[in-house]
C-alpha cells in the first residue's frame, strides 16, 4: 500500500483544520489591520481637504487685500484723518481678520533672515548696515494658509558677498526651492 492509497487519520485531519484555521486569522488579522490604517489615512485626509479646501477662494481675496494695503500707503498725509480712509481701514482690517480666522498669516519679511521656501529675492543690494540675506524691503507680501506656503513674499535682500540672490542656485531646475502649496488665480 503506497501513501497516496493511505487515509487521513483524525490527527492529520486535526493538523490540517488547525493550519487552515491559523492562516485564516492571518488573514484576518491583516485585513483588520488594514482597514484600520484606511480610517486613519481616510480621517487624515479629511482633516487635510478641509484645512485647503478654502484654498482658492483665499487666492482670489488675497490680491483685494495687497491693493488695499497698496492704496493706504499712497494716502496723502492730510487726507489721512479723513472718514473715508477712516471707513477703508475698518473694512481692510475685517478682511484680514477674516483671512486669519480662515488660517491665513502673512510672513514675516523686512529684518529677517532670507528663506528661499517663504521668499522671492527679485532684487539684490550691497549695505554693510544690514547682516548678510537680511531682507531689507518687501514688495510683495507672501501668505501661508495653515502653515503652508500658498505666495512667496517678493523681497530686496542685502547680499554683500554674493552677486546672486540666496538660493538663487537652489532654485535652478529645482523644485523644492519653490513653495510647498503654490495656485495660480484662474
Amino acid at each position: 500500500m503506497n501513501k497516496k492509497d493511505k487515509k487521513p487519520t483524525k490527527k492529520d485531519k486535526k493538523n490540517d483544520l488547525e493550519q487552515k484555521c491559523g492562516e485564516y486569522l492571518l488573514g484576518w488579522q491583516r485585513a483588520k489591520a488594514d482597514y484600520e490604517n484606511l480610517k486613519k489615512e481616510t480621517a487624515s485626509w479629511k482633516t487635510d481637504f478641509s484645512k485647503y479646501a478654502n484654498t482658492d477662494i483665499v487666492m482670489q481675496i488675497l490680491p483685494v487685500l495687497d491693493n488695499f494695503k497698496s492704496a493706504f500707503k499712497q494716502i496723502p498725509d492730510s487726507e489721512k484723518d479723513s472718514a473715508w480712509v477712516t471707513g477703508f481701514s475698518y473694512i481692510m482690517k475685517q478682511l484680514e481678520e477674516l483671512l486669519k480666522n480662515n488660517g491665513v498669516d502673512e510672513i514675516k519679511t523686512v529684518g529677517e533672515q532670507f528663506n528661499c521656501s517663504e521668499h522671492e529675492a527679485i532684487e539684490s543690494i550691497e549695505d554693510e548696515k544690514y547682516k548678510d540675506d537680511e531682507i531689507v524691503e518687501e514688495k510683495k507680501p507672501g501668505y501661508t494658509l495653515n502653515k503652508k506656503v500658498i505666495q512667496v513674499a517678493k523681497v530686496v535682500v542685502n547680499n554683500s558677498e554674493l552677486k546672486t540672490p540666496p538660493c538663487a542656485e537652489a532654485s535652478e531646475g529645482k523644485q523644492d526651492a519653490k513653495p510647498v502649496f503654490k495656485q495660480e488665480n484662474k
